[in-house]
């Protein structure tokens, strides 16, 4: 199978149920075929090789999604905060190519580059551009290409990920229900479209037979208007979004009762924020999905009944699966390995592994797979008794002072303890006498006061000496990129820097 076959079952199965905008003048599942038909047409005459998207989200994401598709030409959506030299840079890899891009990005396309410029209104509105939807479109093959997302790396040349048809829709086949949304349902999308999540969104969505509903970025008053107004029933968000949502309900006292899900993920969520929004969202059906670009999204999933279950029980082990992210997939292998490649004992930590048909472990130019299917994801984790996998940032974060391995989760765990805690980041600097040593940011709660050797002290008392940080930094915020990542790497050059 491919996408574009996903999007045909549906207009085959719910061709009059809408899938997309809004419940008054929103598009059917037959209209959004119909839609993709006339962009893959477009896109054909164009001679591109790649479709492009360059803009904010907006219905014309998965028109242009699907119509790539259709057409059997790779869809690459960007970053539309990258530099000028950033993009022109991918922009010179995807060429000749077709661009979709609206008024705020169409001019950031470098002239005389081999691209094509699309408007956003040109695929909302196909008549313009006298497409054919009756066009005949070619067939495509399961492992062409689908996705190439290119990495936000902060040095280097950015790799593309590789998506190919057959790991997408392995993952939605293996992952969702066709056609198992009531009609009444809407899926509020405001994660970026070039994020592996913003694309999961779509195939899920409209596999279920759920409404899409696109905010063109987030912020928490328009996401909460949009929740009541449109009595959107899903929702995916990154931990910095959830905290500032729940500030922003707690403000207004605004209506949530039509939300029954909300999925969080790209980023690590604080225990006590999860704790606080099942308190304040006692009504929603929380889920916490893990996964990577490279493994075509989820991979491992903390379950609602997780969730009610950790909160309800006295047991800390049960207690403490709160704070991970879920177990497997039916369909996913999970491992944990030592840097050997050789798996650990239960509840010991290492890399996490994975393996699946959804895996595609790829990167244009060359594969990241073993010769047996396993990929290395770069995180840290560990799994316990009941198979539940906890996660303790990358590997590349781990602290090593004086010889000792230290994890900057267990040492942020520990700080976010403190009542007087609202966010807590650990890294590593330079140090002339062990190495490495322990450093902290520290937000503080609204109002609160506390000092650098309150916190020292605070640590050692619940871990020990070694682990408490040489040095603390306190800040009035955390930098996160767009998708949640906190930017260890800003917070590191600023310390070291003090």
């Amino acid at each position: 199978m491919n996408l574009a076959m996903l999007l045909e079952m549906v207009a085959d199965g719910a061709g009059d149920r809408i899938v997309l905008g809004s419940r008054a003048g929103g598009l059917t599942g037959a209209g959004l075929l119909d839609r993709a038909r006339h962009a893959a047409d477009r896109f054909r005459r164009s001679g591109a090789e790649h479709v492009v998207l360059l803009d904010l989200n907006s219905e014309a994401v998965p028109i242009s999604l699907f119509g790539a598709a259709l057409a059997g030409l790779p869809f690459v959506p960007v970053n539309y905060r990258l530099t000028d030299d950033q993009l022109a840079s991918i922009l010179g890899r995807v060429s000749p190519g077709v661009v979709v891009a609206g008024e705020e990005t169409a001019g950031r396309v470098p002239t005389g580059s081999g691209l094509t410029v699309v408007t956003r209104a040109e695929i909302l509105e196909p008549a313009a551009g006298g497409a054919a939807p009756d066009a005949e479109l070619p067939w495509v093959e399961p492992d062409e290409i689908a996705v190439l997302l290119f990495t936000s790396g902060t040095t280097g040349e950015p790799k593309a990920a590789v998506l190919r048809h057959r790991h997408l829709v392995s993952y939605i086949i293996g992952s969702v229900e066709f056609l198992s949304a009531e009609e009444d349902e809407a899926q509020l999308i405001s994660v970026p479209p070039y994020h592996i999540a913003g694309v999961s969104s779509i195939l899920s969505s409209l596999y279920s037979g759920r409404r899409m509903l696109y905010m063109p970025g987030f912020d928490p008053a328009g996401w909460v208007d949009t929740v009541e107004t449109e009595k959107v029933t899903q929702a995916m968000v990154v931990p910095t979004m959830l905290g500032r949502i729940l500030d922003r309900v707690d403000e207004t006292g605004r209506d949530m009762s039509s939300l029954r899900h909300l999925s969080y993920g790209g980023g690590r969520m604080p225990v006590e924020t999860i704790e606080r929004a099942i308190k304040v969202l006692p009504d929603v059906n929380f889920v916490n999905a893990y996964g990577l670009t490279e493994t075509s999204s989820t991979v491992a999933v903390l379950t609602p009944d997780d969730h009610r279950q950790a909160m309800a029980s006295s047991d800390p082990v049960v207690r403490g699966r709160l704070g991970s992210v879920g177990r497997p997939l039916p369909t996913v292998e999970v491992e944990i390995r030592d840097p050997d490649g050789q798996p650990v004992a239960e509840g010991e930590r290492g890399e996490v592994w994975v393996r699946g048909e959804q895996v595609a472990g790829e990167y244009l130019g060359r594969s990241a797979l073993t010769d047996d299917g396993w990929f290395r994801t770069r995180d840290a984790g560990r799994l316990d008794e009941g198979g539940f996998l906890f996660l303790d940032g990358r590997l590349d974060d781990v602290i090593v002072r004086g010889g000792e391995n230290l994890s900057p989760g267990e040492i942020e765990d520990a700080l976010m303890s403190h009542p007087a805690v609202a966010e807590a980041a650990v890294v590593g600097v330079p140090d002339p006498e062990w190495g490495e040593a322990v450093a902290a940011a520290v937000v503080l709660e609204r109002g609160a006061s506390c000092s650098t050797e309150e916190l020292q002290q605070w640590v050692r008392d619940r871990l020990r000496s070694t682990k408490a940080p040489k040095l603390v930094q306190f800040r009035q915020e955390m930098p996160y990129n767009e998708t949640g990542k906190l930017l260890r790497r800003v917070i590191r050059e600023e310390i070291a820097a003090d």
